[in-house]
């Protein structure tokens, strides 16, 4: 084997392994990004939060209503739903079907409220505050689905809150979170946070994990704005 040969091999062995190097770092910063790699999480008492407990239990199951949007939320996260926000007759899709906004109604169904019912009432006394309305009026059948309509009336009914991350105490379990960067997002705290004390956020934009540390990550690519907790009263 000549040495000319000799050199050749090698040269194409080490394009090789740079090659297998790349693709590696690619797969694992894409494992990384899309929170395939389990990691590792905290609750707020390893960093002296105290939870936030509504007074209310509004669906009389011994449960807050906070913590019931929350495993409401979580529920469907678990469920894993297919990303799918066609139209649909009666407004709701079926439990295997959601998008970020069926996450919301979802969670507080779970705490025993009716959030399309809710939204739909306020947009017909109120339909010149929700911009975000069809050229033909409201519709019962896709209003509540849609975060510009659903970031109105929590405006307008829910507790406003700090949208500063690194006021983590500001940030609580059940919390719903908007967002907006060109495309507009929703979805609710988790009691789960990573280890600058920041939540974990409940979402489905599809990701293979709904459950994840996502909410600094969203931010950087997405305004947050607005960050609300359910009220301590009967809507």
């Amino acid at each position: 084997m000549t040495r000319r040969l000799v050199y050749r091999r090698r040269r194409i062995m080490l394009c090789a392994a740079a090659v297998l190097v790349l693709v590696l770092a690619v797969f694992v910063f894409l494992a990384w990004f899309y929170n395939l790699i389990p990691r590792p999480y905290y609750t707020g008492e390893d960093f002296g939060v105290e939870t936030v407990y509504s007074p209310l239990d509004q669906n009389g199951n011994g449960v807050d209503d906070y913590t019931d949007i929350l495993l409401g939320a979580r529920k469907d996260a678990e469920n894993k739903p297919r990303y799918d926000g066609s139209y649909r007759e009666g407004g709701y899709p079926p439990e295997d079907v959601g998008v970020c906004t069926d996450v919301i109604w979802r969670a507080l169904e779970n705490a025993g409220y009716d959030l399309k019912a809710l939204v739909d009432a306020d947009i017909a006394q109120n339909p010149r505050l929700y911009p975000g309305l069809d050229e033909d009026g409201p519709d019962p059948n896709i209003d509540f689905r849609r975060v510009r309509n659903l970031k109105v009336y929590l405006d307008r009914h829910a507790q406003a809150l700090t949208v500063d991350l690194t006021d983590i105490a500001a940030w609580q379990p059940g919390d719903i979170v908007t967002f907006d960067g060109g495309t507009t997002h929703i979805g609710v705290v988790s009691d789960k946070r990573n280890r600058d004390g920041v939540p974990w956020l409940i979402h489905n934009s599809g990701q293979p994990n709904r459950e994840e540390d996502a909410l600094e990550k969203l931010a950087a690519f997405k305004e947050i704005t607005g960050h609300y907790r359910w009220r301590e009263e009967n809507p």
